[in-house]
């Protein structure tokens, strides 16, 4: 059996996808209040859990990539369609109080209104689906830079825009607990 395609492959999906929303759970972002609090600017616990998942992941990810254990698979970066697709999740974020990984992790938590708001996820992909043409013919040419990394873009190697990223994560988290402590 492929272990990357097979059983082993489904057990691990399920083991890591039920530990990512346990970890949601215990960082309190499954929490519609949490959400509407660093919307209000009251609640920095989303910032500090996102640049947290941020790091590890690009730390991780950049390590699996340099040991042969992972490749990256770089698709077109279209500006346009970016601007709008974080516009629209923007949007629904504020509408819904949580994000698609939140929402689904709220609804493990017994949350109602979470289910309520991925019926509307499921509707809103469904409508996507059926005006792909559009988007690829009118929305994903404009801005089109082709398949290019910041590393490309920047002329920086991959390792100094992560220790970058590292640095600036640490600065902010640091920021906002000393602004906690503060208050």
């Amino acid at each position: 059996m492929n272990p990357v395609t097979g059983t082993p492959a489904l057990f691990l999906a399920i083991l890591f996808g039920a530990a990512f929303g346990a970890l949601l759970h215990r960082g309190r972002v499954t929490d519609y209040d949490t959400i509407l609090g660093q919307f209000r600017l009251r609640d920095y616990t989303v910032v500090k859990v996102m640049l947290t998942a941020i790091v590890v992941g690009g730390i991780g990810v950049f390590a699996l990539v340099q040991l042969g254990f992972a490749k990256y698979h770089v698709r077109d970066a279209n500006m346009l369609a970016t601007i709008l697709g974080a516009a629209i999740f923007g949007v629904g974020m504020v509408l819904y109080g949580y994000c698609p990984g939140t929402g689904l992790a709220a609804i493990g938590t017994g949350s109602v209104h979470a289910l309520v708001g991925a019926v509307g996820m499921i509707a809103g992909a469904i409508l996507y689906a059926f005006t792909f043409e559009v988007v690829r013919d009118t929305i994903l040419p404009v801005g089109r830079l082709g398949k290019a990394t910041l590393s490309d873009v920047s002329g920086l190697p991959t390792i100094a825009l992560l220790f970058g990223l590292v640095v600036v994560a640490v600065g902010v988290v640091y920021e906002i607990e000393t602004r906690e402590r503060r208050a």
